[in-house]
């Protein structure tokens, strides 16, 4: 049984459909907040892209017996973050917006820090933190959508389930150091 839309309902589509064309996929029938939904997307651009610069620093800093296995995670990850900058500028434009890539505010609307880290258990455990920052933040914008944007909705899911694979991976690689190898915290309260 299909569900055809009410004669009335089709053709208003069709009329608003003419209306507005300049913003492309942004038709009347989207209902969320578009001004809000373009600042979360820029937020979490800058968040994605503040981990990718992170991550690439730790891929190249990472020093030690276990330092090639994890160096190699880091590379993985910052590619897989980048990829979701990619994302999220692109359904920045699609919504009309403009993706805000400038270094000058970067770390402030970013939800991630950037920390370097004094050494590998500490890189892995400054991206663990970040991904984990990153999952509530995206769990956060996808029930602030619901159901007023299945698409960028998705998106978001998609990209929640990359950084959830990604603090799996890197509790285990923190689980598998040696208990030599400490943290600064650690160092610190000792």
């Amino acid at each position: 049984m299909t569900h055809a839309i009410a004669p009335f309902q089709l053709d208003t589509v069709r009329r608003d459909a003419r209306q507005h064309i300049e913003q492309g996929a942004v038709t009347a029938g989207y209902t969320a907040d578009l001004p809000a939904v373009v600042m979360m997307l820029n937020e979490a651009l800058a968040t994605e892209l503040v981990c990718v610069l992170r991550y690439r620093r730790h891929h190249f800093m990472a020093r030690g017996i276990h330092s090639q296995a994890v160096a190699a995670e880091f590379l993985t990850h910052a590619n897989e973050e980048l990829g979701h900058a990619d994302q999220l500028a692109t359904r920045i434009v699609q919504l009309g917006g403009e993706p805000d890539f400038s270094p000058s505010t970067l770390l402030s609307r970013s939800h991630a820090e950037y920390v370097e880290g004094d050494n590998l258990a500490d890189m892995i455990t400054e991206n663990l933190i970040a991904e984990r920052i990153a999952i509530d933040s995206y769990r956060h914008g996808i029930a602030m959508l619901a159901d007023q944007d299945p698409t960028t909705r998705r998106l978001l899911e998609s990209i929640l389930a990359m950084e959830e694979e990604h603090a799996d991976d890197l509790a285990d690689l923190l689980q598998h150091l040696p208990p030599t190898a400490t943290t600064t915290q650690d160092k610190e309260t000792s």
